[in-house]
């Protein structure tokens, strides 16, 4: 056969590839015989440090895709054409492998691929009947409950099924916030992620942008042994050799083509490398999905109580944080420190300077806040008026912050606060609490004035 007349003559991205069957029953390394204009056009994309093309090269030459040559060898050897759908190099590839037969120990398989931006929305009706139903129960499980810990618990318990694995979990990649979390069938698992991380030296996020760089700009990696890995990031190779893990299924979640995540099943059944394969090709969009909603829901309840001036907590979170402390519930701190601080000469400064120095100087204010109450509640609860909650603080600490503050105000040429502090216990009531500290601030903001009478613009 010409291979690549074959090739020419398909109006879409086609290569032949070809691999031997050796003496002890293993295949050899694939080679690439032919490549039509399609594929050799979008080469240079994939792979910018691609040689020129010569037939019978090797393909490691050009790619390093466990999983496509697992693809290559099932497909030719087996005489079996297949199909594929891969969230990888920034697109979706849509392959089929078409097997072309054998010469003596020889194999060639066709492989025939399309990039789109977007997922097959048909891409369910080419599975088994067995695939199709795992996605979708994994794609009701992933509604069935409004608690998003809950769907995912149910979600790594069905993929953990799938793969037959002893271990199986969800790293969650926040990008945003440079955050992550690990769930498992058991639900959040912080110590457990740390403890993950730590045996690689690394901080959780860092794990999540090693793991990224070991995908090679795959989308998955399906192995029954760790060479490929060791090859690639020996301190996660060793870290799962600590864990007594030999074979592993890492799938990258992914939406709008932003990494959100990870799935690992550790010690698979291998003999169901290719139905986890099909599976979890499509179930990680829709995963990714819910975790990019979830992460915008959170981000915007963010948005909801932080003042995006200062960054202290908004007068909307203070009124929950109120009402939370109004109620009898178990979470009501026995002792609660209460500081206002009104930030003197506000109105001064955007009368004669301009409402971009009036900004300038409550971001100001805000930081010495955050300098001495880091630990601690801090809301803007108005224009120039700032409170802070501690709770189980002791009297000693509290007055130990005061002065801090106070010292700090005094040490800059424009923040002057006037400060209003408390602690209370036991059966306190919030609001009359609240009520008491305001005026105790009220009466240091009066002292302030008759020491400053050119800075009350409030009469």
């Amino acid at each position: 056969m010409d291979h690549q007349a074959f090739a020419d003559n398909i109006k879409a991205i086609a290569a032949v590839f070809a691999f031997e069957v050796l003496p002890d029953g293993s295949f050899s390394e694939i080679r690439i015989l032919a490549m039509n204009r399609y594929y050799a056009a979008v080469l240079p994309f994939v792979n910018p440090n691609a040689p020129k093309f010569v037939p019978n090269t090797p393909y490691s030459l050009y790619f390093k895709d466990v999983n496509f040559e697992a693809f290559v060898y099932k497909c030719a050897s087996n005489n079996d054409p297949l199909y594929s759908c891969a969230n990888a190099h920034g697109s979706w590839i849509h392959g089929m492998y078409l097997p072309l037969g054998s010469d003596g120990n020889t194999h060639y398989c066709c492989y025939v691929s399309k990039h789109t931006e977007e997922p097959d929305s048909g891409a369910v009706a080419n599975r088994s009947a067995s695939v199709s139903s795992a996605i979708i129960n994994i794609s009701v499980d992933l509604h069935r409950s409004q608690d998003f810990t809950e769907a995912m618990k149910q979600t790594v318990k069905n993929i953990k099924g799938i793969c037959d694995s002893e271990i199986c979990a969800l790293f969650i990649v926040d990008k945003a916030n440079e955050t992550c979390e690990l769930i498992t069938e058991n639900g959040s698992e912080p110590d457990y992620l740390n403890e993950l991380a730590s045996s690689m030296n690394r901080t959780p996020y860092e794990t999540a942008l090693a793991w990224e760089k070991d995908l090679a700009r795959s989308d998955c990696l399906i192995l029954d042994e760790l060479s490929v890995i060791k090859e690639r990031d020996k301190l996660w190779h060793d870290s799962l050799i600590s864990y007594n893990i030999s074979s592993i299924v890492f799938y990258a979640v992914r939406f709008n083509q932003e990494l959100v995540g990870f799935i690992w099943a550790a010690n698979f059944d291998s003999d169901k490398m290719m139905q986890i394969k099909e599976t979890l090709e499509l179930t990680t969009f829709f995963i990714g999905a819910v975790i990019s909603n979830h992460q915008l829901l959170r981000q915007l309840e963010f948005m909801s109580m932080i003042d995006m001036l200062t960054y202290a907590r908004n007068r909307n979170a203070l009124n929950k944080r109120i009402d939370s402390l109004s109620s009898s519930n178990n979470n009501r701190p026995d002792k609660l420190g209460i500081v206002y601080a009104d930030l003197n000469g506000l109105k001064t400064v955007n009368d004669n300077d301009g409402h971009e120095a009036g900004d300038k100087l409550l971001k100001h204010a805000a930081e010495l806040l955050n300098e001495t109450f880091e630990a601690y509640e801090i809301y803007r609860a108005g224009g120039d008026e700032f409170v802070v909650f501690c709770p189980d603080i002791s009297e000693e600490t509290l007055s130990e912050r005061i002065i801090q503050l106070k010292k700090l105000a005094e040490d800059t040429a424009d923040v002057s606060f006037a400060i209003g502090y408390g602690l209370f216990e036991s059966d306190y009531d919030i609001i009359n609490s609240m009520q008491l500290t305001d005026e105790r601030m009220y009466d240091d903001k009066k002292e302030y004035y008759k020491l400053h009478p050119d800075k009350n613009r409030r009469k």
